[in-house]
């Protein structure tokens, strides 16, 4: 037998081997994977602190009708040392609004994601400054990831619209009048004083970094870089077309939009936000991409290569569930 006909057969026996292989892990998925998410919550979850009766009180419910005109739902895990600035920041804004316009109603929820430090404790204080009506704790009493603390804040909000923001603060937190100002051209209506027609509509507009990108760019090492477009390529290989920053920490969602996206989320951690979008988009809703200043903040708990590496294996396994029908998206 010559070389060529051995190693024909050698590439025939790995292709049929690794076909073997693909179709009995699809089988698998298909067995023993659930279609739709299931919600993971404590009974200790479900409450939050009000410090003027000294009681727990339940939180409000995603399916319930809005209330207030905006929730902002911040992820925190171990962030005692960020997390002030940005609520002082925050808070900030948000009470020149009100001043401005006295109906205007608010809320920020802090989900604490299993935090080992005082995060709880630095939250709670802010909530006996401003009250439970403008600020609660969300305790996750097991570590979800971001995404999973995300999804659990926003199960509990009260707002016709709701806006994701990280605890680190590198979003400067006043961009959000650049995104109301894209939802409200989307919806055709105030969101500020619009409270129903905001809820009821269906538009998704995110922050992005993309326009930073030469200046990142010069600042990473060729390796980062290079981790950085690979990244890139899967999103747009596996999940999402047309979005140019698919992660960055700030993305305001009308009540709908939220329902409809976060009801379908499977992915807990990092790749979480891809999803997220590759869920609007299969469902046609509206995506705007406004360009908002960033600034990097130390004490990031994203690991470069580790995490990068994490997220590329999340988005293959997001684009091959939801293509064998593992997975499924709540339609409406």
């Amino acid at each position: 037998m010559g070389v060529f006909s051995h190693l024909y057969y050698v590439f025939v026996y790995a292709a049929i081997t690794t076909l073997a292989g693909f179709v009995a892990v699809v089988i698998l998925l298909l067995k023993f994977t659930k279609p739709y998410p299931t919600v993971e919550r404590f009974k200790e979850e479900e409450t939050f602190n009000d410090p003027q009766t000294k009681s727990r009180k339940r939180f409000y419910q995603l399916e319930q009708s809005a209330v207030v005109h905006l929730s902002v739902i911040v992820p925190a895990y171990n962030e005692e040392e960020r997390l002030p600035p940005m609520l002082d920041e925050a808070i900030e804004f948000l009470e020149k609004r009100t001043q401005q316009q006295p109906s205007y109603k608010y809320e920020i929820i802090v989900v604490s994601d299993g935090s080992k430090d005082n995060t709880v404790n630095v939250a709670e204080k802010y909530v006996e400054k401003y009250g439970c009506e403008k600020i609660r704790c969300l305790e996750l009493i097991k570590n979800r990831g971001k995404g999973g603390a995300v999804k659990l804040g926003i199960l509990s909000c009260r707002g016709s619209s709701i806006l994701f923001a990280d605890a680190d603060g590198a979003s400067k937190f006043e961009d959000l009048n650049k995104l109301e100002t894209a939802l409200n051209e989307l919806l055709k209506c105030n969101s500020n004083t619009e409270l129903e027609l905001t809820s009821n509509g269906l538009a998704v507009v995110i922050g992005s970094r993309a326009h930073l990108e030469k200046e990142s760019l010069a600042k990473r090492s060729l390796f980062r870089n290079i981790l950085m477009y690979g990244f890139h390529f899967l999103v747009w290989l596996f999940t999402v077309k047309g979005i140019k920053d698919t992660q960055c920490g700030f993305k305001l969602f009308t009540r709908q939009a939220a329902r409809n996206c976060f009801g379908s989320l499977h992915v807990n951690r990092w790749a979480f936000d891809a999803e997220l979008l590759y869920i609007a988009q299969k469902l046609n809703i509206p995506i705007v991409e406004i360009p908002v200043r960033w600034t990097e903040i130390d004490g990031s708990k994203v690991t470069p290569v580790l995490s990068w590496i994490q997220m590329g294996c999340d988005l293959a396994i997001i684009w091959l569930k939801y293509k064998i029908g593992a997975w499924k998206i709540k339609r409406a």
